[in-house]
């Protein structure tokens, strides 16, 4: 599959333990695609939410495309994601019994479709956090250990 990554939320992987991936289409505007071709698109602080059956992203920031004039969109409008039904009932029963959240993890554009991908995913406590960090120093060191000699 030929993909172009557009954004990833990279927040998201520091603050969360990630489980089940989705690949989500999103319902966008003629200026809202356009922007996201120009990496105009911010992943940071949104999040998902199943409503009456139908999932829903919210605080997604698409910045306004220059050549809209007034055709242009809302920047951080509710968009609602295209998943299958089976899909976001097996999302809706985790949320509900396991206590799971759904977080947009990174934007991509395949055969000229924007496309979202979403995780169930656990909040992180402060010392995974911290222990994630030291594996990723003691990573590091080892890398830089191997580039030396």
């Amino acid at each position: 599959m030929d993909k172009k990554v557009i954004t990833t939320n990279r927040k998201a992987f520091h603050d969360y333990l990630i489980f089940d991936k989705f690949v989500a289409g999103i319902v966008l505007t003629g200026t809202e695609i356009k922007s996201i071709r120009k990496n105009a698109i911010n992943l940071k602080d949104s999040f998902c939410r199943i409503e009456d059956n139908e999932i829903f992203l919210y605080n997604c920031h698409i910045s306004l495309y220059e050549q809209g004039n007034r055709y242009n969109h809302k920047e951080e409008r509710t968009r609602k994601l295209l998943l299958t039904k089976k899909e976001i009932l097996k999302m809706q029963s985790k949320i509900k019994k396991d206590g799971y959240t759904i977080v947009p993890l990174e934007v991509f554009i395949t055969k000229g479709f924007a496309k979202l991908e979403i995780a169930l995913a656990k909040g992180k406590k402060l010392y995974d956090k911290r222990e994630a960090l030291a594996k990723k120093d003691q990573q590091r060191d080892i890398d830089r250990g191997k580039q030396r000699y």
